[in-house]
């Protein structure tokens, strides 16, 4: 090999190399500003408070409010102040994009609603989005980034991410039920199998409409939620839709769900996730994870 050559591929090798301990420092100090923004947010919860559900809680909700708690296997059990759980699946940033592998842990704030949502994206191979999605003290705001270097998603408080963080919070209810009993939402009963939940938080309210089957579990949600194209925000309809249940601890949750965008032009399914592993009223983070 002609020595030029040599000192080329050397050169070379020695930039990788720097790109890739950058990133691997940067992402280090990445994971530990989101776990010290998910510390915060549940920093107020009430952990220790032991307040138990009971049927009378129920009584002032709508009737498939009241089923799909019971359902859930709230009475009897702790009140939730604060979840930290797992999740895989898959996301798309467009109808026809590709599908990304998904990793994600979250940490959620019941008593003052808030959360922050540490995701990793495949985005191809060897290269992952890092960042998270925070909701704290009726604000939210959401970054990823590529490699942890390189900025993809830099959305900041306004308006319309703060109505957007709401929403999310109040359609992941799914996941920590007895918050359907704060004083922050307001419940409206639309028919036997159908209700309107309307959260108020921080000076900013949205409702959102929960529909439930016969059995008593909530099946999907939906809600006018903003979103940005092209530097503008639309208002479309976003929800969820449950695909299957499973019980952590005696309660009842919906474990897979679809999330997606009501478009005119059809619906569009963005996220495919699964929660693997859940966990209430405990202390600290997970294990950290770069």
């Amino acid at each position: 090999m002609p020595y030029a050559l040599k000192i080329a591929l050397l050169i070379v090798a020695v930039i990788v190399l720097d790109f890739v301990m950058t990133a691997l420092v940067v992402a280090a100090q990445l994971n530990r500003r989101v776990g010290e923004e998910a510390i915060k947010v549940l920093s107020s919860a009430k952990n220790d408070q032991k307040e138990v559900i009971r049927e009378a809680d129920l009584a002032q909700l709508p009737t498939s409010v009241q089923k799909w708690l019971r359902r859930s296997g709230v009475i009897g059990k702790e009140k939730i102040h604060s979840v930290r759980l797992i999740q895989t699946g898959r996301m798309r940033t467009a109808p026809g994009k590709n599908w990304m592998q998904v990793e994600a842990e979250q940490y959620i704030n019941v008593d003052e609603p808030g959360f922050v949502w540490k995701p990793r994206v495949q985005y191809a191979p060897f290269m992952k989005l890092l960042g998270m999605d925070k909701y704290y003290q009726g604000q939210g705001s959401m970054e990823l980034k590529l490699l942890a270097l390189v900025p993809v998603v830099e959305a900041k408080p306004g308006m319309e991410m703060d109505q957007g963080a709401l929403l999310r919070f109040l359609a992941e209810m799914i996941w920590y039920p007895t918050a359907a009993l704060n004083d922050y939402i307001a419940w409206e009963e639309i028919d036997e199998n159908s209700a309107r939940a309307i959260m108020t938080w921080a000076g900013v309210s949205a409702g959102m409409v929960f529909h439930f089957n016969e059995a008593g579990d909530m099946v999907s949600s939906v809600a006018p939620r903003y979103r940005e194209e092209k530097g503008q925000f639309i208002l479309d309809d976003w929800g969820g839709i449950a695909r299957s249940y499973r019980e952590f601890k005696g309660m009842r949750i919906v474990n897979q769900c679809d999330v997606v965008w009501k478009y005119k032009t059809g619906d569009f399914n963005w996220l495919q996730i699964e929660v693997t592993a859940i966990e209430y009223n405990q202390e600290g983070l997970f294990a950290a994870k770069v």
